[in-house]
């Protein structure tokens, strides 16, 4: 199978997966929610229609340079209550957590046809590109050139190049990397089950590891 590579590199990224009324989560790394709609975004999937496609594509993450955890705070109205129905009269204050400053390298492994369509997509994105939020752009392209490759998913991330410049006393050092599994891991509660309009997910198994990759070079 083929595998498509991503940079998810920017200023502030967030990837809930438990976020509940006024609070807003962040996991360390990308989650594959997060990641597929950011894909629905650039081929231009509306919210309502299905994602069975991409949602059996298999997903690892190589953790090029960790985020820092980060918290702000908004107000929000109509935040859902205990009842489940939104209060449109009650203004809170929303914590919301995100990753600052960091770069991701993520891979889906799948069918070649869908992947070369999902490639192209993001060079020229339908509705505009987030890393999680709407309101956090990309600092740098999702698209990579050399993005499409023909090596199985572990494989892949551990060929390519960091994204991040290394500092000298990291030189050589591996990097974390969490591969999709399908039998055994951690769960993840991220797994989309149907349209993205109707916010329902399942769980998947993830194993986390460390892979040794080429430092980042000026080519």
């Amino acid at each position: 199978m083929a595998t498509l590579l991503m940079r998810l590199q920017g200023p502030m990224q967030s990837w809930g997966t438990t976020s509940r009324f006024d609070e807003r989560d962040t996991q360390l790394e990308p989650s594959k929610s997060g990641v597929l709609g950011l894909v629905c975004a650039a081929l231009g999937r509306d919210r309502r229609e299905p994602v069975e496609d991409l949602a059996a594509l298999r997903l690892g993450i190589r953790v090029d340079r960790e985020g820092i955890p980060m918290r702000d705070y908004q107000t929000a109205t109509g935040v859902l209550i205990a009842s489940g129905k939104p209060d449109l009269r009650r203004t809170v204050v929303s914590p919301r957590f995100y990753l600052s400053d960091a770069a991701f390298l993520a891979g889906l492994e799948g069918d070649d046809a869908l992947l070369a369509q999902i490639h192209a997509a993001l060079r020229a994105p339908v509705w505009p590109l987030s890393l999680g939020r709407k309101s956090f752009a990309p600092g740098l392209p999702v698209w990579l050139a050399d993005g499409l490759s023909s090596l199985g998913l572990e494989q892949a991330l551990a060929e390519y190049p960091r994204l991040a410049t290394v500092q000298f006393a990291d030189r050589g050092k591996p990097v974390r990397c969490l591969l999709e599994d399908a039998r055994e891991g951690f769960v993840r509660l991220d797994q989309p089950v149907a349209p993205f309009a109707e916010r329902r997910f399942g769980p998947r198994f993830v194993k986390s590891g460390v892979l040794h990759v080429p430092d980042q070079t000026d080519a």
